[in-house]
């Protein structure tokens, strides 16, 4: 599968999604502010991706800082609050940001962290200044390499989690068929919650990619998603890599698709849930959801439990990035709206739980009443 995110030992490989579907480029990042810049510029998006990319640029940030550990960890809270600017509605992001700083301090707080073993009476002053300078460095050098260690575990357990989530999207899109034993499966999804937007295997995709692995057919309808065409660009060029049959439409044929085809499901990500089950998700996915409610076709939401944000009540919380309107205006390289015209770009809309089948995560699939399966499905972590 396309590798979205690697450590090449040095640098940060990215897969540069502005590229996308014309060229396939990658880009090397070293720096927090080119982390801040590939995260704001959509070069790497995706909850899941963003949250350990930028997990990645505060370990950039702080590889080549000399200081003793409080002066670090003073240096790496400047730095996660900057990254954390980059995207404001995806939780991934935070919560990665938080857990890396939750490494540094704890291993800052370590018992005997960073203290200088017990020294002979025989060394002379100077040698004891030099004993006592080398231990703080020595201590700063392995708080550096558990937050690299960190970032390495995010890696691989982004996969393992994306995984687990489609083995059980897989289970329960089986059970929930409507088409008929022998038939592909056909599905609906918006925007991109694939192997891009993770490290591998995706939210809303890996039941395919894990189906497809076992032999299990499908035909998946994507959602251009304007103004960017996340589904057209980003989603049908990695279906099409995998050989998923596909189809791509119009974010305003959705409705007729719904009409007329016998679809079994539609199964989005998301990058911010709330305790209640509200689930904010790229812009289209309300209208999408009421669509399928109207048609009875089931709407399913694959996300990983850390974007499930328990600290906020309902999805009226969620702040919603507003973009440059020029994505509007000028996204699909000419000019489709009179110059100096009011423009609204929203990135996200908020899909209410009443209008979500399941949620499905790493622990399993959550159902209404949200409060309580989702509470659950965190503690199980």
């Amino acid at each position: 599968m396309i590798q979205t995110i690697a450590w090449t030992g040095s640098a940060v490989r990215l897969l540069d999604q502005t590229k996308l579907p014309t060229r396939t480029e990658y880009v090397e990042v070293t720096t927090e502010q080119q982390m801040h810049d590939a995260i704001r510029r959509l070069v790497v998006r995706g909850a899941p991706a963003i949250g350990v990319a930028a997990a990645f640029g505060a370990y950039l940030a702080i590889r080549n800082v000399h200081s003793d550990k409080r002066a670090l960890l003073n240096h790496l809270s400047q730095v996660c609050d900057y990254l954390a600017t980059a995207r404001p509605t995806a939780v991934n992001l935070a919560w990665a940001l938080r857990r890396v700083q939750r490494v540094a301090l704890a291993t800052m707080e370590d018992a005997g962290e960073g203290e200088a073993p017990a020294e002979p009476a025989s060394l002379s002053a100077d040698e004891r200044d030099g004993s006592a300078a080398a231990s703080p460095s020595r201590a700063v050098e392995r708080l550096k390499q558990r937050i690299l260690d960190e970032c390495l575990a995010m890696l691989e357990e982004d996969t393992r989690v994306c995984r687990a989530i489609g083995e059980h999207g897989l289970a329960l899109l089986r059970s929930s068929r409507r088409s008929a034993s022998g038939q592909p499966i056909n599905l609906l999804t918006h925007c991109n919650a694939g192997s891009l937007a993770t490290v591998q295997y995706g939210t809303a995709l890996a039941p395919i990619y894990l189906g497809a692995e076992q032999g299990e057919r499908f035909h998946v309808f994507v959602d251009e998603t304007r103004p960017l065409l996340q589904g057209s660009r980003i989603t049908a060029y990695e279906l099409q890599h995998s050989n998923i049959p596909c189809t791509v439409l119009c974010d305003n044929m959705a409705a007729a698709v719904m009409s007329r085809e016998k679809l079994d499901a539609v199964i989005v990500g998301a990058d911010r849930i709330a305790a209640n089950g509200d689930v904010a998700n790229k812009i289209g996915t309300l209208g999408v959801a009421i669509l399928a409610r109207h048609f009875g076709v089931p709407f399913y939401v694959a996300a990983p439990t850390s974007t499930i944000d328990r600290s906020i009540a309902s999805g009226k919380e969620i702040p919603i990035e507003q973009r440059d309107a020029r994505e509007v205006s000028q996204g699909l390289g000419a000019t489709t709206a009179p110059d100096g015209v009011a423009i609204l770009n929203p990135a996200f809309d908020v899909t209410p739980a009443e209008l979500v089948g399941a949620i499905i995560t790493e622990h399993g699939v959550a159902r209404p009443p949200y409060q309580r399966s989702l509470a659950e499905m965190c503690g199980r972590g």
